[in-house]
């Protein structure tokens, strides 16, 4: 007699893979590319296997994208007293700290931090 397993396409819980998505966001600091194709590589290829992918996945492009406008802003506004300096200072930290705090977040089995992230998806 064989037993069927019912619960196959179920999801399964992966702490250490959500969290490595969100530290996979380091790769600009590390090679200066691939901090956003990576973390949206591995949130499309798993988020339907993975239980809280989908939400951790948007939240990291959603940061990403995020990080980019706020960059982009940030150029322009060097001419404004250097506010410009002051926002990309505030861009490369948010940028460096918050994939650490929502991997250890994730690793927890909590929801991500969405400071200053706009919803874009």
């Amino acid at each position: 007699m064989e037993i069927i397993n019912q619960n196959q396409n179920a999801a399964q819980r992966d702490n250490m893979l959500l969290s490595i998505a969100h530290l996979t966001q380091l790769l600009h600091y590390v090679t200066g590319f691939g901090g956003f194709i990576v973390p949206l590589t591995i949130w499309l290829t798993s988020r339907k296997n993975v239980e809280g992918m989908d939400e951790h996945g948007k939240a990291i492009v959603n940061f990403q994208l995020s990080l980019l406008l706020y960059l982009i802003i940030s150029i322009p506004a060097i001419l404004l007293f250097g506010l410009g300096i002051l926002g990309l200072i505030v861009v490369g930290i948010l940028g460096f700290v918050l994939p650490i705090v929502n991997a250890i977040k994730a690793s927890n089995g909590e929801s991500p931090s969405l400071f200053l992230t706009i919803p874009f998806i």
